[in-house]
């Protein structure tokens, strides 16, 4: 009993519930910025979504998330786009929103027209939309707004309303405790009061041929049928009664999606059979589901109670999630014998392809399987302890001396495989229909992680941390002949090695590289290295899949390529999946081609399935979603999006919100974008759904946005024009201010120019004026120095001759008087002919005194001499400046002494006194100092 209880323990420790579901995209709280909880939902024509969440009306485009609280800050209940407006129902208020020419939302109020109609603490917490009528529904009443007249007509049952209700033609609601009415005429009328609808709260109504489908909290579905209510069964029954229905919609493609409050969400086809059920424990956020929506992409909505989540339904990706860490990171898989093997780090698993079974586990490969090779019929396992054959689920140990990474087919020789090895490459046989390890290659004991195998036995092998290796095989397969490393290309990181369409490639961050057949050396390939160019390099990884096709691995895209069957030219396709959303474990990406078109993709937490001929989606449209721009240190301003944008010279920021409204989870729009009249060429594709312009010049500018989604370029390009204005000093009008003010600026200044020329001209002709003046002055200076001179050479020459004739004078009056003296001597012979001599003498002899006659001549030749020594000494005698004046004349001694009538001793004697009587000192001569006077 024992022993049967540990293999039942160790069965279902080692199975794995598998279900693969469609990929879950989730939003949680904490990404788009509101409350937890998210009542209903809806969409509009944009395909932006809307949810009425607890904090307010929450929007979604695609791209960003945007929250407009409700009026009164309440929590909004219920939302309904109707045409071109949401509607919207909360406390004590409903109403709706329209879109503003600048993108926003702006509310209007309906129930404030009708206010005092409305019952204290009422909540709306259902909108239906019926021709022109939007029916607002409380838990207490119906309020139905006919659009066109701008009325309301008010139903009030006498009971609780529990929910309404829309089909096609007719709007029901049901009662508390009374039953199923519906809306006929403007009034109430009884479908069904059958106990079930009594009893049970109804969750939605669908019209079903000339039946009705009704959905109940807990007991599943029925069919009402006239009068008579019948259960229609379905295979989650028993789930739905312990799980508590909350919210049901109906599919586009005739199934139903059912929401439950502890059990996630169930999807039933139209016969009631379960296609998926998917939990918290699966993938879904929350396992109460408050409301369901399916979008026009048919991607299903989930409001829950901590978040929101998108099913991509219709995604041509299918994901499995192991939330129970049992099957663990897959690294290899392979489709055998029509069951799907999973190597992962917890061991090998298998289970019946495209079936809900679950993952079973093969005992005795506990631990790392690295690959899974389908050769001759047998299915080989490359593992951390060695080589397994797997044969009816068991696994059979055939080499156990080192992990083994792979394996490689000998050409030309079934009975032969090459095993790359953690230490080198080693050699199986089949004998006697059976594997055994034959030998290790001498020669070479490095591992062998990526190895081909040329016609030529030559071996290349790639070594992460130590680069390329050609290896030279004997015929035998026993020794390494010649091994050869390479330099060039460089060794790297997650870099691999594989042969495709008979060419060995190599991988790895500067690109990937060929191998020349002639040379033997590897050269760059262009083609498939543009993968890894705009830092796109995440991993070298290559695969090559069944068709012929290489697949390739980057930061947002997986690649594949295939040769043009005309060309041979190497054909590319990108899959924009970016490696942050497969979880992917770098440098062991693994592929495994399941079907023609069909493709497992290996993750750290499962794997995911992808049909590459359904990656084509409906044709959407890239929108301006939002255009703001702002002035430095200023708040931010919306402007409108449909018409020309005139902006200030200093509100020259803008920013460009724009957005593809779809919710794929694996695959992401990609914008490009170019701003004419600031940039020459179109940006590089991105996923950034926003750009930013700052301090733009003023100008004109057109700003196009396009997009494309899944690889395929969207038709239209989004165009918006604007101006930035310029300042008010850079207006035209100011411009033309401008020139006038310089106009006259520059006519002043000429004028200035003018006058100061004109007075430099006159300043010039007035310095020549003064100059001439000066000149003449000057000249008649010379002149009058000139005739000074010649004055005073002519009074010098007067006195001079003044001297003479003073002494000449002096001469011949003592000459005269001498004679007279004689004569009077002689006078007594009283001769007259003597005394007729003597009277002559005596008429000759001047009356005057010599000295006289000389001062009165000299004072007329030199003005205020003698007054001026006389005042400048007044000790002077009349002899002194009688000597002084002859001493002026220039007269020597010699000179002076007749004049003096004394010795020329005596003259000496008089100068010498005059010195002293003029206090002169010894260095200073009189005559020197007489003349200066």
């Amino acid at each position: 009993m024992k022993t049967k209880l540990t293999a039942l323990f160790f069965i279902l420790y080692f199975s794995v519930f598998s279900q693969d579901l469609p990929p879950i995209v989730d939003y949680p709280p904490s990404r788009y910025q509101a409350g937890n909880q998210n009542w209903m939902i809806s969409q509009d024509q944009n395909q932006f979504m809307f949810f009425a969440n607890n904090e307010g009306l929450l929007e979604f485009n695609g791209s960003y998330w945007k929250l407009y609280p409700s009026p009164n800050e309440t929590i909004i209940r219920s939302v309904k786009v109707i045409g071109d407006k949401i509607y919207t129902g909360s406390y004590m208020e409903f109403g709706f929103w329209i879109r503003k020419a600048d993108g926003l939302l702006q509310y209007q109020s309906l129930s404030s027209t009708i206010k005092s109609k409305i019952l204290d603490d009422e909540q709306f917490w259902n909108i239906l939309s019926y021709d022109h009528w939007v029916i607002f529904q409380s838990l207490n009443r119906i309020y139905i707004y006919d659009s066109q007249a701008k009325s309301f007509k008010i139903i009030a049952p006498s009971a609780n309303i529990i929910k309404a209700f829309k089909t096609v033609n007719t709007i029901y609601y049901q009662v508390e405790n009374q039953g199923l009415f519906e809306i006929e005429g403007g009034k109430s009328k009884l479908v069904s009061n059958d106990l079930i609808l009594k009893n049970n709260r109804i969750v939605n109504i669908f019209a079903k041929e000339d039946k009705l489908l009704i959905s109940t909290q807990k007991s599943g579905f029925f069919e009402l049928s006239g009068k008579l209510l019948v259960k229609f069964p379905t295979e989650i029954d028993l789930d739905l009664s312990n799980g508590s229905v909350y919210s049901c919609e109906k599919l586009s493609e005739s199934g139903f999606a059912i929401g439950t409050i502890s059990n996630g969400i169930f999807i039933i086809n139209s016969l009631g059979r379960k296609s998926y059920h998917i939990s918290q424990r699966k993938g879904l956020s929350n396992n109460t589901a408050l409301s369901i929506f399916e979008d026009k992409e048919k991607n299903l909505w989930v409001g829950l109670d901590n978040g929101i989540n998108c099913i991509n339904l219709k995604s041509p990706i299918q994901s499995y999630v192991d939330d129970s860490g049992v099957l663990g990171t897959v690294y290899a898989s392979q489709l055998y014998n029509g069951k799907l093997y999973v190597g992962t780090n917890q061991g090998l698993f298998c289970k019946k392809y495209q079936s809900n079974d679950e993952f079973k586990f093969i005992n005795g490969t506990k631990g790392q399987v690295w690959s899974l090779y389908v050769h001759d019929g047998l299915l080989f396992c490359g593992h951390d302890t060695g080589t397994f054959i797997i044969e009816n689920d068991m696994a059979k140990h055939v080499f156990s001396k080192s992990g083994t990474w792979k394996f490689k087919e000998i050409p030309g020789n079934k009975n032969l495989l090459l095993q790359g090895n953690y230490y080198g490459i080693s050699v199986l046989e089949k004998r006697n229909n059976q594997w055994f390890f034959r030998n290790k290659i001498k020669g070479f004991d490095y591992s062998s992680k990526y190895f081909e195998l040329t016609k030529y036995f030559e071996i290349y092998v790639s070594h992460e941390y130590k680069g390329v290796f050609r290896l030279e095989l004997d015929n035998n397969l026993q020794n390494i002949k010649k091994y050869t490393t390479y330099k060039q290309p460089e060794k790297g990181k997650n870099a691999s090695l594989v042969q495709f369409n008979n060419i060995i490639y190599y991988a790895n961050k500067k690109g990937v590289f060929k191998l020349n057949k002639s040379t033997k050396q590897f050269v760059k390939e262009s083609v498939l290295s543009a993968v890894f160019e705009k830092d796109e390099y995440t991993s070298g990884k290559m695969i090559v899949d069944s068709s012929n096709k290489i697949w390739m691995f980057s930061k947002n895209y997986i690649s594949y390529f295939s040769v043009n069957k005309l060309s041979n030219q190497l054909k590319q396709n990108n899959i924009p999946i970016p490696v942050s959303l497969t979880n992917s474990m770098l440098g062991y990406e693994n592929i495994t081609q399941l079907s023609p078109s069909v493709y497992f993709f290996g993750t750290t937490d499962g794997y995911y399935t992808m049909n590459i001929n359904e990656l084509a989606f409906e044709n959407y449209k890239v929108s301006i979603s939002n255009i703001s721009s702002y002035a430095l240190d200023e708040s931010v301003h919306s402007a409108i999006i449909n018409e020309e944008g005139r902006f200030s010279y200093n509100e020259n920021n803008i920013n460009f919100s724009y957005t593809v409204p779809e919710y794929n989870k694996y695959i992401n729009a990609e914008y490009q974008y170019i701003l004419e009249g600031f940039q020459d060429k179109w940006s590089e594709w991105n996923v950034k759904s926003s750009v930013s312009f700052k301090n733009l010049p003023s100008g004109d500018y057109v700003f196009k946005v396009k997009a494309k989604f899944a690889n395929s370029n969207l038709e239209n390009t989004e165009v918006y024009t604007f101006t930035i204005l310029k300042p008010w000093y850079g207006t035209n009008l100011a411009i033309l201010i401008y020139v006038l003010i310089a106009f006259l600026l520059i006519r002043l200044i000429h004028q200035e120019y003018n006058k100061y020329y004109q007075r430099q001209k006159e300043k010039l002709i007035e310095e020549n004026n003064l100059l001439l003046e000066i000149k003449e002055l000057e000249n008649e200076q010379q002149l009058m120095r000139l005739k000074n001179e010649q004055l005073s050479q002519n009074v010098d020459e007067i006195n001079r001759e003044l001297a003479a004739s003073t002494m000449n004078l002096n001469s011949k009056n003592e000459l005269l008087a001498s004679i007279q003296k004689d004569l009077k001597n002689n006078e007594e012979g009283e001769n007259r002919s003597i005394k007729t001599v003597i009277s002559a003498i005596n008429k000759n002899i001047t009356g005057k005194d010599s000295w006289s006659v000389f001062q009165e001549a000299f004072n007329k030749t030199d003005k205020d001499f003698l007054k001026k020594m006389k005042e400048a000494h007044p000790s002077l005698t009349a002899n002194d400046l009688r000597l002084c004046a002859y001493l002026r004349l220039n007269l020597s001694s010699k000179e002076i002494a007749p004049l003096l009538n004394i010795s020329v001793r005596s003259v000496e004697i008089k100068r010498y006194r005059l010195r002293k009587k003029m206090d002169l000192s010894h260095e200073q001569g009189l005559v020197e100092y007489i003349l200066t006077v």
